[in-house]
């Protein structure tokens, strides 16, 4: 279970405040490609879960169900993997591909939903992000600039066991220092499945 706070920055300015306040705490900057599978009819989505092909520095293959997003607060079954970039190349450009590969993600989809060769798998498309990682008061922040075909999205991330701790805490900062936001109300795949910015 992966659990993590989510908050949206109101606006581009936003952004760039926090990024400017937080420079001095900067450890790496990943630009991700990401691309999520499912079959023709969205099973997998009618199911609450997603197929999702992260790359940056890696090629990270993710499975999420069951999402629950209350008041900024994120809380999502995980599991993922890494491929080789040959093999995920490979995969985007014949979905189908996942299936004949050596992949612990792909065997949970198939014997959990029943989603196999037969039934097939189709790419939706995605979002590039670009994610500004901070070590700040003990914790990992990821702060993310996603640019959808429909928009640009701005949000501040921190994993934790303590999401209301650190909640307190990040609130605490962005109001210190003026930077508007508000609880994130739908995840990234939410909103490129929307078609439009919350």
């Amino acid at each position: 279970m992966e659990v993590e706070l989510k908050l949206r920055l109101k606006n581009a300015a936003s952004h760039k405040q926090l990024i400017s306040l937080l420079s001095q705490f900067h450890t790496k900057t990943l630009r991700q490609h990401n691309l999520f599978f499912d079959t023709p009819t969205s099973f997998l989505s009618s199911q609450r879960s997603v197929l999702r092909l992260r790359k940056d520095t890696r090629c990270v293959l993710c499975l999420k169900s069951k999402p629950s997003l209350v008041n900024g607060v994120s809380r999502v079954e995980e599991d993922e993997e890494e491929l080789d970039p040959v093999v995920a190349k490979e995969c985007i450009e014949n979905p189908s591909k996942l299936f004949e590969i050596e992949s612990r993600v792909v065997r949970r989809v198939r014997a959990e939903f029943g989603v196999g060769s037969e039934v097939g798998l189709v790419c939706l498309g995605g979002f590039e992000n670009l994610r500004q990682v901070y070590e700040w008061n003990g914790l990992i922040l990821e702060v993310d600039e996603t640019k959808y075909d429909f928009g640009t999205n701005y949000e501040v991330e921190c994993e934790s066991s303590d999401p209301e701790g650190v909640k307190k805490l990040l609130e605490g900062f962005l109001n210190e220092n003026g930077i508007e936001f508000e609880y994130s109300q739908m995840t990234k795949f939410a909103v490129f499945r929307a078609g439009k910015l919350p």
